[in-house]
């Protein structure tokens, strides 16, 4: 896997940091100071210049209202997930709806589909997220990444093949929240990508998915196993 001067930290579960080659830093999907999988030492961030956000569920969003006012970064994701995030003091929003691109910085952000539920729970209320979505990130370097989000494989994956050809794809592989590595490979046969990186498998028992289950149904594509915390490059 070549990232080509990006460099990419997994931070346990679906939350990644990227470092793009201009040294602007994003994440997705701000979980750090409950995410069991990641390192005590990777909880304090030093810089971050972009959050985007998949879905409404705490274990993506978890510490997004946090960061957002400890680094004043700006913040990407569905008109009612942001509009959330503004009713708790979230000053920079970016918000987009899928289908739509936008420039962020130093990298290119396209929101597609995804095949998933989206509630936020707001004290003991569950309130209204929008839908759940994934990005497909361009950065200067002509590299393409999908960050699947949560989802089901659904067949207009080979759209986000057509239109967009990523060569990496992040994909979750938990089961029972999520595909697992069944639905997973097939996504694969979908998207085309020249590497697959899980997610979104081992922080809770219930989530029983492998990387090399994964590996198994697909011999020709990279799964390409991080363990919370590793940097690639």
């Amino acid at each position: 896997m070549n990232l080509n001067g990006i460099k990419l930290t997994w931070l346990g579960h679906a939350t990644f940091r990227m470092e793009t080659p201009g040294g602007r830093i994003i994440i997705i999907d701000p979980w750090v100071m409950g995410n069991p999988k990641c390192p005590d030492a990777e909880k304090k961030m030093k810089q971050v210049d972009v959050l985007l956000c998949t879905h409404g569920h705490f274990d993506h969003i978890g510490d997004t209202v946090e960061i957002a006012k400890q680094h004043n970064p700006l913040v990407v994701g569905i008109p009612e997930l942001c509009h959330w995030l503004g009713s708790k003091g979230v000053k920079q929003l970016a918000e987009m709806n899928k289908g739509g691109t936008q420039t962020v910085g130093d990298i290119k952000v396209t929101m597609v589909h995804a095949v998933h539920s989206c509630g936020i729970s707001d004290g003991d209320q569950i309130v209204y997220g929008g839908e759940a979505c994934g990005y497909v990130i361009e950065f200067s370097n002509g590299i393409k990444i999908y960050h699947a989000g949560d989802t089901n494989v659904f067949s207009d994956m080979q759209i986000i093949r057509d239109l967009y050809a990523p060569e990496i794809a992040m994909l979750p592989i938990g089961d029972h929240y999520t595909m697992s590595p069944r639905e997973a490979a097939y996504a694969c046969n979908l998207l085309k990508p020249k590497a697959v990186i899980p997610m979104h498998f081992g922080t809770f028992p219930i989530l029983t998915g492998t990387p090399g289950e994964l590996q198994k149904l697909v011999p020709g594509v990279e799964v390409v196993e991080m363990k919370p915390g590793q940097t690639v490059s």
